[in-house]
């Protein structure tokens, strides 16, 4: 079928199974995507791969992980929750094919012992799905339960009347196949005028939330499935959870706008128990409504996801009230990689002879800047400027923060001001805070006073002294002088 041709998935499938209502019927399709095992044996991923590499938990995790993008992709075709569900039961066959398919694209993580995060098996095998609908159209779910046979129908005629009910409905709403078609349906559910002259009920209450109508608009863009969600079974129970645990009113748009999926996961069977994971992990539950706006998509990151960036803090040494601490202040820490991003910037500050522990609780947020972009350059600037490797590593173990400052923008101007302030070199080993000041609304006003009252100071009295404090304490060196 020619893409330009407008007829719904749902309809061709209507067509397929009801051409021959009496009749055994087989489609022949082409062997590359029946044989798929042949295909992916060339990679190096087979079955002695799988079963050697992942463990049972895992792959049964990961089966239960792509039963669910399955599923949500043919409810986003149009299919209802009763034909979908009947379709993830006859399809073990091509479930485990999605798996291999996981297996062949991350292989080298695998072999490592990498998990992956439930985004990343979405970003896997969706595109994957897209492409199978485009070449199959409305049989794809004959395709994806007879998996890897070609697809083959033996109907009554009653229940090919039953399903002509069911398909010429859902049929009415099926979102196109098309990508930019789907995101225009899309946007035409939050946008269509009701006979009275009012939007839909979803809209109107997430407009009453404070949501601007073109935000509203922006998310559905990039997460189409959210104008699908119902007011009443998805988004009304979970802002309401949210209100609860006490999120300001004001701040549901920004929760709803950086993670929209939040209102497709159920709050019995998924939110509410990953929470209570997360508190037997440490966070500290009475800053659920700070945690939450920091993070928003924390909580819909799988378990195994969570508690492979947790065993990891706990292997680098943190206690178990730090590691409470890190997942309280910096929750995004969960969305950084463990193999890509934290033990490889754990490895580089252990090079430099830093306590990793000390820093991942004093700044946690530095494990995820890059290796090359970031960190590197930011010790070479230090290393240019005559400092040891000692140096720098009691710099950032004073102030973990320091790797997060921008060269061009604080750095080399903060230093180019420390020259003209006649301290030693020395000065910043002892007080590396310093690049963490205004360099116009506090280093050199304060250093401008100082100057004029004819005292010095040291670096740390100058800067993180307060007002009334740091004007004591010139007073007293003046009479002392005097």
């Amino acid at each position: 079928m020619k893409a330009s041709t407008v007829v719904t998935p749902a309809a061709l499938l209507f067509v397929s199974r009801t051409t021959f209502p009496h009749s055994r019927t087989r489609v022949s399709f082409p062997q590359k995507v029946f044989f798929c095992q042949a295909k992916y044996s060339d990679s190096g991923i087979e079955g002695k791969f799988s079963l050697r590499v992942v463990s049972p938990t895992l792959l049964a995790a990961e089966k239960e992980e792509a039963k669910a993008v399955l599923t949500l992709f043919l409810k986003k075709q149009g299919l209802s929750n009763v034909v979908a569900a009947r379709t993830i039961n006859k399809s073990d066959a091509f479930v485990d094919h999605l798996v291999s398919r996981l297996h062949s694209i991350h292989k080298s993580r695998y072999l490592v012992g990498r998990e992956l995060s439930t985004l990343e098996i979405r970003e896997a095998l969706i595109p994957y799905l897209e492409t199978l609908l485009e070449e199959f159209g409305g049989i794809l779910v004959d395709v994806v339960e007879n998996f890897p046979g070609p697809p083959v129908e033996e109907r009554s005629e009653e229940n090919v009347q039953n399903q002509t009910v069911i398909e010429t409905s859902v049929a009415s709403v099926s979102p196109s196949v098309a990508p930019d078609s789907r995101k225009l349906r899309a946007l035409a559910r939050v946008s269509d005028i009701s006979p009275t002259g009012k939007l839909p009920s979803h809209i109107v209450y997430l407009v009453d939330l404070g949501m601007e109508l073109e935000a509203i608009r922006e998310v559905i863009r990039k997460f189409p499935a959210f104008a699908y969600y119902s007011l009443e079974g998805k988004i009304k129970p979970v802002v309401e959870f949210l209100l609860d645990l006490g999120v300001p009113k004001s701040d549901i748009p920004t929760i709803l706008t950086k993670r929209p999926q939040l209102c497709g996961i159920s709050l019995t069977e998924n939110l509410i128990p990953t929470m209570a994971f997360l508190e037997d992990l440490g966070v500290d539950k009475r800053q659920w409504a700070k945690v939450i706006y920091r993070f928003p998509p924390l909580l819909t990151y799988s378990r195994q996801k969570l508690k492979a960036t947790v065993d990891f803090l706990y292997e680098m040494g943190l206690s178990a009230e730090n590691v409470g601490k890190v997942l309280t202040r910096c929750p995004n820490i969960i969305s950084y990689s463990v193999e890509d991003k934290l033990r490889p910037t754990a490895e580089y500050f252990r090079s430099l002879e830093v306590d990793v522990a000390v820093l991942l609780h004093r700044s946690p947020q530095t494990f995820g800047l890059s290796i090359e972009a970031n960190l590197k350059p930011v010790t070479e600037f230090f290393l240019e400027r005559g400092y040891s490797l000692r140096d720098i590593a009691t710099m950032i173990s004073r102030y973990g923060a320091l790797y997060t400052f921008s060269l061009p923008d604080n750095l080399i101007s903060k230093w180019g001001f420390f020259l003209t302030m006649d301290y030693p070199r020395s000065e910043l080993v002892k007080f590396p805070q310093y690049f963490g000041y205004s360099l116009e609304d506090r280093i050199k006003p304060r250093y401008e006073i100082m100057r004029k009252c004819g005292v010095k100071l040291l670096l740390n009295q100058l800067l993180s002294l307060s007002e009334e404090d740091f004007n004591k304490l010139l007073k007293k060196k003046m009479e002392k002088n005097a």
